[in-house]
């Protein structure tokens, strides 16, 4: 579905939207990555106890949108730019696990107040991301730089953290999960 030729901007939201192919689509996904941690970080600076996630928020954002350009233009996410990030991981991680020492190992239902379920949603549209990348790899039988898919597993990963992080300052224990579908290997024996 193509629409006339226009020359207003405003009928036309991105200028690749009618290519055909998945690289749109991904283009289309870290955009919509980029917007939910926007709303995570509105959140978090009108809460004085979420202060210190508002700089790793608002860079992690920034991010979201290099890695949108970085397939179809020049490559925008660093080696630097995956360290900081792994740095901020293990710097959250090791706070949450000094007071819950497993807490990081479960899946756990999403529950939580905002911001919470936004950043439960950039969770999920990172995913949607990378399993776009697949496609855009598939079909344009090219390799997408290996930084891309690291800072997408990454982001995922960190935005699990981060809820784990505020779900614990605020006292919310999110129910665990264990499903019913796949076993999980325990680090007891007597317990499989």
């Amino acid at each position: 579905m193509r629409p006339e030729k226009n020359r207003s901007k405003l009928c036309c939201c991105y200028s690749f939207i009618n290519d055909p192919g998945w690289l749109t689509d991904y283009e289309v996904l870290t955009d919509e990555l980029s917007t939910q941690l926007g709303m995570a970080l509105s959140i978090a600076e009108t809460d004085p106890a979420l202060a210190d996630l508002v700089p790793d928020l608002d860079r992690l954002q920034a991010l979201a949108l290099h890695a949108n350009g970085s397939v179809r233009g020049k490559l925008a996410v660093t080696e630097s730019d995956l360290d900081w990030l792994q740095t901020r991981y293990s710097h959250f991680a090791q706070k949450i696990e000094t007071k819950e020492p497993d807490r990081l190992k479960h899946f756990v239902l999403p529950r939580g107040l905002a911001p919470v379920p936004e950043l439960h949603q950039a969770r999920s549209t990172a995913k949607k991301a990378l399993r776009c990348l697949v496609r855009v790899e598939e079909e344009n039988r090219r390799e997408i730089p290996p930084e891309i898919s690291r800072f997408l597993n990454s982001a995922c990963n960190f935005c699990f953290l981060l809820t784990v992080l505020i779900n614990q300052r605020r006292g919310v224990a999110e129910p665990r999960f264990v499903s019913q579908s796949y076993r999980i290997k325990t680090q007891n024996p007597q317990e499989t």
